[in-house]
């Protein structure tokens, strides 16, 4: 558990968590060496920032590890607009791994559009945090959603919502509710038959890939 003491600033987020988040990186590195990620997706953005400069790359050059940034909603900068025709261009992505480049005003392409399921009816935005090309940063996205979400990342939001849930209970407080865990734990659009929990995981660790769960 750790306690945020900077205000939630769009565009600043990385100095808001990302002490939080180096340090989770670097526990591990001492304490489980062989554990290190290849890779750490973000919840957020890398380049694909009005400053070229998001929480994915801060936390990329930190830890000296490839970060992919993926965030769930469209950051309008550089001209980059959620009006008719990017929603034109979302529902030209009929299935799964298709995607659509980001490019700004200034001609730069500062991310990727992905339908990261088939059955996905919202894209991600894809961009490159650090040490990672943006082709295959999409590719590795894709290749982790088995919902919407990539399974590092939304498995670090179930289980840290779980332990905060548990917890609070133990102390007489009310568990938090809001939109976003909703979104993780019951994805508005999943493949029929299919269980959230891969068999054999448990909630009580948290999947490696994100550094750290927002708390």
């Amino acid at each position: 558990m750790v306690t945020l003491t900077a205000p939630y600033v769009s565009g600043f987020l990385a100095f808001r968590e990302l002490p939080f988040l180096v340090d989770a990186v670097q526990q591990l590195r001492q304490r489980e060496p062989c554990l290190m990620p290849q890779v750490l997706f973000v919840d957020g953005n890398g380049v694909l920032h009005h400053r070229g400069f998001g929480v994915a790359c801060h936390l990329g050059v930190l830890t000296d590890l490839p970060c992919i940034g993926v965030a769930k909603k469209l950051l309008q900068v550089d001209g980059l607009e959620n009006n008719a025709l990017h929603k034109e261009k979302i529902q030209l992505l009929k299935a799964g791994g298709d995607s659509f480049p980001l490019m700004g005003g200034s001609g730069t392409v500062l991310g990727r559009a992905l339908r990261s399921h088939d059955h996905s009816t919202k894209p991600l935005y894809v961009s490159v945090g650090h040490k990672i090309s943006l082709e295959a940063a999409v590719r590795l996205t894709h290749s982790c959603c088995k919902f919407r979400i990539p399974e590092p990342v939304r498995q670090a939001d179930i289980r840290s919502r779980d332990y905060i849930r548990r917890t609070q209970e133990v102390q007489g407080v009310p568990a938090p509710q809001s939109g976003r865990s909703k979104e993780a734990q019951r994805p508005k659009a999943c493949p029929q038959g299919v269980s959230e929990e891969p068999a054999g995981t448990s909630k009580g660790t948290p999947a490696g890939g994100k550094a750290c769960p927002r708390f």
